[in-house]
């Protein structure tokens, strides 16, 4: 038996419901889990923009943290909380190949929230090859992924300026060690950074924040782009992009193949567990309140990671 958040219509509040685990199957292990990460990916499961073929009712969460046979462990796998049941629960029966080794000295809080932001952070810096010298600028520095993108780039030596919305914000972005926080719009950002003139642009918004950065950039700048929630369309700057020989890259997570996910999450848990790899945990939900966790991300009241503790 355990407790869990259950997707029962689309659109509706979850229930926190008591089920019964079925048996593990071949390869397949069942973890007790202590926290849980909270994600947009999540809302959209719920309200049936994602998965919605998905099987009804069905536990959401597709990472968290927990203990297997007495030793810390990852949980994470896209594929949980839309096609099976996932981690919104005490515990969860995954097949073996979903449990991640947790180096020792991770805060479990912080491992709850590696699957997605932690291992995007990590990849989209490592795609950018940020090194020391470069200066980097981070749009939507005070996110759930933002701040760990900051203080992961911070940490190589790079210069590091975080943009954000929100003046109220702008501390935690300054805390992963951003030397400059630059609160503004698209429409403001040129005019922000044109001193600046980054070598690394990690852009999480698209819209018209990707167009103004473009032409403030270094030649032979990098542009990471790994999300659009600012807006999917935008007019790119075409003369500035190839006459100043800037590279734009895409990182899609879900692209990933199973080998590439465990290499970057085993190489970004190391990360966690030296300090070079930060997840700013902005507010620990307990499973009763999974509701106002969802709500959380769509008013973005939390700077930093939401995450719930189901145990």
């Amino acid at each position: 038996m355990t407790r869990a958040a259950r997707l029962v219509e689309h659109g509706k509040p979850l229930k926190i419901q008591d089920l019964d685990l079925r048996e593990p199957g071949p390869d397949e292990v069942v973890v007790e889990l202590l926290f849980a990460g909270v994600n947009p990916v999540d809302r959209y499961l719920a309200e049936g923009r994602l998965a919605a073929d998905g099987p009804l009712p069905r536990t959401p969460g597709s990472e968290a943290s927990g203990r297997l046979e007495g030793k810390p462990v990852l949980v994470f796998s896209p594929t949980l909380g839309a096609e099976r049941d996932g981690t919104w629960a005490e515990a969860v029966v995954v097949p073996r190949e979903f449990v991640f080794d947790v180096p020792e000295g991770a805060d479990l809080q912080e491992v709850a929230a590696m699957g997605v932001a932690g291992l995007t952070a990590w990849n989209v810096v490592n795609l950018a090859e940020v090194a020391d010298g470069d200066r980097v600028l981070v749009l939507g520095a005070s996110g759930g992924v933002g701040l760990p993108v900051v203080g992961l780039a911070a940490s190589t030596g790079a210069a590091v300026w975080g943009q954000t919305n929100s003046e109220a914000k702008a501390e935690a972005v300054k805390a992963q060690g951003a030397e400059r926080v630059v609160v503004t719009d698209a429409a403001g950002l040129a005019d922000s950074i044109r001193d600046f003139r980054p070598t690394v642009v990690i852009d999480p918004l698209g819209d018209g924040f990707t167009s103004a950065a473009l032409p403030a950039m270094e030649p032979n700048g990098r542009l990471v782009l790994f999300g659009a929630s600012a807006g999917a369309e935008g007019t790119l700057p075409l003369r500035e992009l190839y006459r100043n020989s800037l590279r734009v890259f895409g990182y899609g997570g879900l692209r990933l193949t199973s080998e590439q996910r465990r290499k970057g999450l085993e190489a970004a848990l190391e990360g966690l567990a030296s300090g070079h790899v930060r997840v700013p945990i902005g507010r620990v939900w307990p499973l009763e309140d999974v509701n106002r966790a969802i709500e959380s991300l769509a008013d973005r009241a939390v700077t930093g990671k939401a995450i719930l503790q189901v145990r």
